[in-house]
């Protein structure tokens, strides 16, 4: 049976739906995911324009602006759920790194 769509998410989906947390343009969304992860994960135009229409689809995010070719989105309900879902799989991930490596989480 095929997975269902965006039960997990890429490491690219995350950080586009993390700066969707507020209203924001697509070039705006591409230097954010870079400043966040300090130049580890880019998303080029391409890929951000097609996921952007994906979660735009799946009722994830909500077009909130348009000024000429700049359009602006931000995340809607079942989009901020998709996000904390994605956050609560890679949190059991690590503890399950940890409890297999033998390391205590420290508080």
């Amino acid at each position: 049976m095929p997975r269902e769509k965006f039960q997990t998410l890429t490491e690219q989906m995350f950080y586009i739906l993390l700066c969707l947390r507020q209203e924001c343009c697509g070039m705006d969304v591409m230097e954010e995911v870079r400043r966040l992860t300090g130049g580890r994960v880019s998303v080029g135009p391409g890929t951000l324009y097609h996921l952007l229409d994906q979660f735009l689809s799946a009722g994830m995010i909500v077009e909130t602006k348009v000024e000429g070719r700049r359009r602006s989105y931000v995340l809607t309900e079942k989009g901020t759920e998709a996000l904390r879902e994605e956050y609560r799989r890679l949190c059991a991930q690590t503890a399950d790194y940890r409890r297999c490596l033998g390391e205590e989480e420290r508080v």
